[in-house]
Parts: C-alpha cells; sequence; structure tokens
C-alpha cells in the first residue's frame, strides 16, 4: 500500500504529459500503465522479425501537440513538415491521372487540378476553404490549452460568421457539395471528417465537422508532420520528462479497480496492490473509467483498419507525371472521392465490406529514414502505412480472423486499382519468408491497447467549447467524482497525438492545489 499526490492510470502519452508536469510541480506522481513499456499507441515497433525497420504501429503523424507542450517540459521532439500534402489517383475516361497538392508550389497544383477537373475553378475554392478554415485554426488551436470558453467566446474568438457556419453549424457533406463541383475534390477534403470516425458527411449531429475541426487546427495551421524516429521518439522524450522531474512509472501493472475516494488496485508481479492518491488521472477510455469503477459503461465503436508494410522498394504508378516519392510522401487517397465514401459508409452499416474500400497512406521513410536500420537504408527500402476508412468494429465481431482477411484482401485489392502494379510485388519480406505486412482492426487495438471498441479517439470527438457538465472557465477534465480526471483522448479536447488532455489534467489539478478554481 503506498500513498501518492496523483495515480494516473495509463502510461500512454497523455498520462506522461501529465506526470511531467505534476512532477515537475512537486507532486509525487505514480503512473500505472498495463503494457510491458510506456507510450500507448504512440509507440515504434520492430513489427517483423529480422528487418530493422521500427514502424510507428499505431499513431503515426503529429498535428495536435502544442509547442507550448513541447517546450514546458523541454521535449527532444522534432517534427518534418511534408511538402505534398497528398496525391489523388484518378481515371479521366482511359487516361490514368491524379491531383496533386504541393504546400509550395500553387502553380503546379493549379495545373494538377486543371488536369483533373478540367478548369481551375476548384483550385480556387480549395484555396477559399483553405483561407477559411485556416483563419480557425489560428483562432481556436491556442485555446485548446487554456481553460474552456462558453460556445458564445469562440464563436467571438473566431470572428468569422461565415467560418464558424461552415465548421460549427453546417454539415461538411452540404458544405463540399456546395463549395466544388468535382466529386474527387470533394473527397479528398472530406476524408479529414471520417479518420476513426464512423458517419455520413450530411449528418445533422455533426460528429464529422467536429472530426474535420480537430484535422484543420493542429498547430494553428492544420499541418500533420511526421515524427523524426516515429512515435516512440514522441514517447521516450516524454518518459524521459516525467521520470527526469520524479514521477514514477510503472509497467505491466494493470488497474483492476478504482475508488472514487482515491483508491487504485492493481496488479503487479503476481500480487495485488493498492495505491491511495489525492488525485486519479484516468487516461483510459471514460467507458473504461466506468467499468474500474463499477459503473455500467457503454463502449463507444472504432472504425479504421490500419495496415503497416515494409517495401523492397515504392511502386510504380499509373500516372506517369507523377514521381512515386512524391505521391507517396504526403498522403496518397485511394477510392476516396465523396460518393465512394458515402457508399463504404451505407455497406458498412449494413455489414459488409466494400468490394473496393476507400484508404489513405504515407510513407514515414521517405521523410525521416532514420527509421530504418543500415542494411534496409542502403538497399532503399521503405515503409507504408495504411489508413483504411468505414471499417466498423461491427464488422469483425462475428468472426474476426475471417473478416480481418477478407478486409485487408479487400483494401489491397483497392490499392491495387489505383497503382500501376499490384503492391504484392513490392514487398519485403522478413526472416521466414512472410511478407512485411500486418492488418490492425478496431478489435486488434482494443486487445492490444484497451481502447473499448478499438475508437482511436476513445469515443466521439467534440466541441472544444464548455458543454454539459463542463462549465466555461474548467479543465473540460471533469467527471461526476470529484476527485477522478479524465486526462486521456476521452477528456472534452482530447483526440489525436496531443498531450492537451494530459496538459489540461494537470493543469485542473494544479489550479486546485493551489486554492484556485474547482478541478474540473
Amino acid at each position: 500500500m503506498t500513498s501518492h499526490d496523483v495515480v494516473i492510470v495509463g502510461g500512454g502519452h497523455n498520462g506522461l504529459v501529465a506526470a511531467a508536469y505534476l512532477a515537475r510541480a512537486g507532486q509525487r506522481v505514480l503512473v500505472l500503465e498495463r503494457g510491458t513499456s510506456p507510450g500507448g499507441a504512440a509507440v515504434s515497433y520492430p513489427a517483423f522479425d529480422g528487418v530493422d525497420v521500427r514502424l510507428s504501429r499505431y499513431s503515426y503523424l503529429v498535428s495536435l501537440l502544442p509547442e507550448q507542450i513541447i517546450d514546458d517540459l523541454g521535449l527532444t521532439v522534432r517534427l518534418r513538415r511534408r511538402r505534398i500534402s497528398s496525391y489523388t489517383p484518378v481515371r479521366r475516361g482511359d487516361t490514368a491521372t491524379g491531383l496533386l497538392v504541393d504546400n509550395e508550389d500553387a502553380e503546379r497544383t493549379a495545373a494538377s487540378f486543371q488536369r483533373v477537373t478540367g478548369s481551375t475553378r476548384d483550385f480556387a475554392a480549395w484555396q477559399e476553404l483553405a483561407e477559411l478554415t485556416g483563419r480557425v485554426a489560428q483562432r481556436v488551436f491556442p485555446t485548446l490549452t487554456e481553460p474552456l470558453p462558453s460556445r458564445e467566446q469562440l464563436r467571438e474568438a473566431v470572428g468569422d460568421d461565415e467560418a464558424w457556419r461552415v465548421v460549427f453549424e453546417q454539415p461538411l457533406g452540404h458544405t463540399l457539395q456546395e463549395r466544388f463541383s468535382d466529386d474527387t475534390v470533394r473527397g479528398v477534403l472530406a476524408t479529414d471528417g471520417l479518420i476513426g470516425t464512423f458517419a455520413d458527411l450530411n449528418d445533422t449531429g455533426l460528429v464529422q465537422n467536429r472530426c474535420w475541426l480537430y484535422h484543420v487546427i493542429g498547430g494553428g495551421t492544420g499541418d500533420w508532420d511526421v515524427p523524426v524516429g516515429g512515435m516512440g521518439a514522441v514517447t521516450g522524450a516524454l518518459v524521459e520528462a516525467a521520470r527526469s522531474a520524479g514521477a514514477q512509472i510503472r509497467t505491466e501493472a494493470e488497474v483492476v479497480a478504482i475508488d472514487p475516494d482515491g483508491e487504485v488496485r492493481y496488479r503487479h508481479d503476481d500480487a495485488e496492490h493498492v495505491a491511495h492518491a489525492g488525485w486519479v488521472l484516468a487516461n483510459v477510455a471514460p467507458s473504461v473509467l466506468d467499468d474500474l469503477i463499477g459503473e455500467a459503461s457503454v463502449p463507444p465503436e472504432g472504425a479504421q483498419l490500419k495496415v503497416n508494410m515494409v517495401l523492397r522498394r515504392l511502386p510504380k504508378l499509373a500516372d506517369p507525371e507523377v514521381d512515386p516519392r512524391d505521391a507517396f510522401s504526403g498522403t496518397l487517397h485511394v477510392n476516396e472521392d465523396m460518393a465512394q465514401l458515402q457508399a463504404a459508409f451505407e455497406a458498412t452499416a449494413q455489414g459488409r465490406i466494400p468490394e473496393l474500400p476507400p484508404c489513405e497512406i504515407y510513407c514515414h521513410s521517405l521523410t525521416d529514414d532514420s527509421i530504418l536500420g543500415p542494411e534496409e537504408r542502403r538497399a532503399g527500402m521503405q515503409t507504408l502505412t495504411l489508413f483504411g476508412l468505414h471499417m466498423p468494429a461491427r464488422l469483425f465481431a462475428a468472426d474476426h480472423e475471417a473478416a480481418k482477411a477478407e478486409a485487408l484482401r479487400a483494401t489491397l485489392r483497392s490499392l491495387d486499382s489505383v497503382l500501376g502494379e499490384p503492391i504484392e510485388g513490392c514487398l519485403h519480406t522478413d526472416a521466414a519468408g512472410r511478407p512485411c505486412l500486418e492488418a490492425k482492426t478496431p478489435l486488434d487495438l482494443h486487445a492490444e491497447l484497451g481502447m473499448p471498441g478499438g475508437h482511436i479517439f476513445h469515443g466521439d470527438l467534440q466541441w472544444p467549447y464548455a458543454h454539459g457538465e463542463h462549465e466555461p472557465g474548467s479543465w473540460g477534465v471533469a467527471t461526476k467524482y470529484p476527485r477522478v480526471l479524465l486526462c486521456g483522448a476521452g477528456s472534452t479536447r482530447g483526440g489525436g497525438v496531443s498531450g492537451i488532455g494530459g496538459h489540461n489534467a494537470a493543469m485542473a489539478v494544479l489550479a486546485q492545489s493551489a486554492g484556485g478554481q474547482r478541478a474540473s
């Protein structure tokens, strides 16, 4: 039996951020992580035997991690911007072409829009929408590490009625229909509202808009950057920051029960232990917290298929105008026209795996080859990270392995449909001669990471303003138990690799410790 100021349940990146802030402030902090190492979904892993490549196995890009947290904690985290935003292979009649968005060459991008859409009208609309979301990003992102504004205060901060309507009030599908004429262009933009989110683009509940918001405001720019060294480098920096400040991090420590009065029971070294604390910070999904407290819970449902690959070389493209290194260094969109996205949503909602599932891909090693071993680098090997949309957990419930195999076959078939050669012929092999390819369904994430339903955000993303039990001026981390706070992706402004949930929970504790506002 031990006593601490704060016990943090879950050693994912948000828990580590909270631990570092609180330990630096003099709090006695214990982090309990059920896995063999901290990091949660933000880890690197040598997934294939005999292949010296450290893949970002689960989460893979960084957008929402504020510079403020990096600076406050002295993190040695380096992020690289991708010059190519995206490439979307398409066919126009018998011609293989593609939409290339180059962040540093507007003329090149405009010419690509001309080839694909037949005019530059949609490119002008693209620029207008980018300017609109850019204004929102500049004004909303800084508020994520401040006490919650009210809805009215956030609207005033945005200061733009049209931007507020487009982002916060009108379904994303309606916006794309009214602003763009080409369905490929609509689809490229729509995917930011569907990452890890199973939704109709025209849903009036606007869950897709909430997802879109968080995908376009990161860093105040909306850029999605590559973590140098992979996600494991981010976790490693956070572990160092927390431990050097005095936090204890105990791995292979599975929490089995939480008493709202501050008692945490966990198993470690084949024995049950008890930790007492003034505060319990839950870096787990809200439904997992309910289970640990003994309350009824309704788990969320994740909706993605993650596929990791190591290639001998990049595949050829059907489009002769684009270098594969450009196409794969940004996000390569596969069968993600808006109509294709909607058809896939309808099929999977009915329990069917689509014939050509929509997905998107990028190659980490083109931007950062430090994740490759020396021999792999010399041989010109590359990594591919594939994220499949609209793959809800329900598809895999009856027979997980059979459905997983079918979903993977369909997804690779979808990828092959836009390439100049089958991806299978480009795969490297491991020490046993097996293709370097692994797939993770929502049920895999549930089993391996404790994410209920495999939901990568621990539940639907929420608007970044006060609502429900969270009052203006609070930190958006409260539960109905005064000494138990959320500090992970399930907090009001959690989700993604951001550290924001951990930062805000730490600020709530420190505010209360200083005799300030209620910790909530």
